[in-house]
């Protein structure tokens, strides 16, 4: 599990409950704490994504050893920016640089992650199956990027299915949260066009220089709510899904 620009938030303790109820344990990752974060909700140049990504893949190679793990049944569950570390581990180019060759998740789970600026040779991913989940209501990471690549993805026939759940905002799954939550310091970079060009270079297209979290399309403000409904439809979706998936008896 990977959390997001918050750390480890109030709707952990429901996911672990939810997966160990089914069978399966749960690993948390934490990011910030080792580093010295508590969050990156104002500040996202205090820790990268990708290096979120990087935490993942060592998630799994010590749970790869652990004696309890099979091996072959490990996946990632991540929530916004650790959305985004856990559908882009999918990425094969990212699993040659920073994963060990013998050890590969076997599914891919992501929550209101970010998908807005095209990577190199994005749609080069695994065949395991890869699932998002969004709220409609997002106006932090707003869906439609996401719907985007999830089409791409689907035109080289991946395994990927995105659900969404009507009225539900940004961390929609976290119990802790009223129904809308005002984030007025949030860093949002949704009016922002951008793509890799060159390897490990994210290009502001408006402007045709490196995005900096200074460009003028950076803006302050967003919401979180939480879901009832959507919480506990997604949580029942991502128990089937595993229960399908490593055909589990419970």
């Amino acid at each position: 599990m990977v959390h997001g620009s918050g750390g480890i938030g109030g709707n952990f303790p429901g996911w672990v409950e939810a997966l160990n109820a089914i069978g399966v344990a749960a690993l948390i990752v934490d990011s910030f704490t080792g580093r010295g974060i508590t969050q990156t909700i104002t500040d996202q140049t205090l820790l990268s994504s990708f290096s979120m990504m990087l935490d993942a893949y060592r998630g799994l190679e010590f749970l790869g050893q652990h004696p309890q793990i099979d091996p072959t049944r490990i996946a990632v569950l991540g929530f916004s920016k650790g959305g985004f570390a856990a559908l882009y581990s999918s990425m094969r180019r990212f699993q040659k640089m920073w994963c060990k060759p013998e050890i590969e998740f076997a599914a891919y789970v992501a929550f209101y992650t970010r998908c807005d600026a095209p990577l190199i040779d994005d749609e080069n991913v695994s065949e395991h199956p890869i699932r998002l989940y969004h709220g409609a209501a997002d106006d932090y990471v707003p869906v439609a990027p996401t719907r985007a690549y999830v089409e791409r993805l689907r035109r080289t026939r991946k395994d990927v299915q995105l659900t969404v759940y009507e009225g539900a905002r940004h961390v929609f799954d976290n119990p802790l949260n009223p129904d809308v939550l005002e984030v007025p310091e949030a860093a949002i970079s949704n009016h922002c066009r951008r793509a890799e060009v060159e390897p490990g270079e994210i290009i502001n297209l408006d402007t045709g220089k490196p995005f900096s979290w200074n460009d003028s399309g950076v803006t302050r403000g967003a919401t979180v709510g939480h879901n009832p409904k959507a919480r506990e439809e997604a949580i029942k979706s991502v128990q089937q899904f595993f229960r399908k998936l490593w055909q589990l008896e419970t």
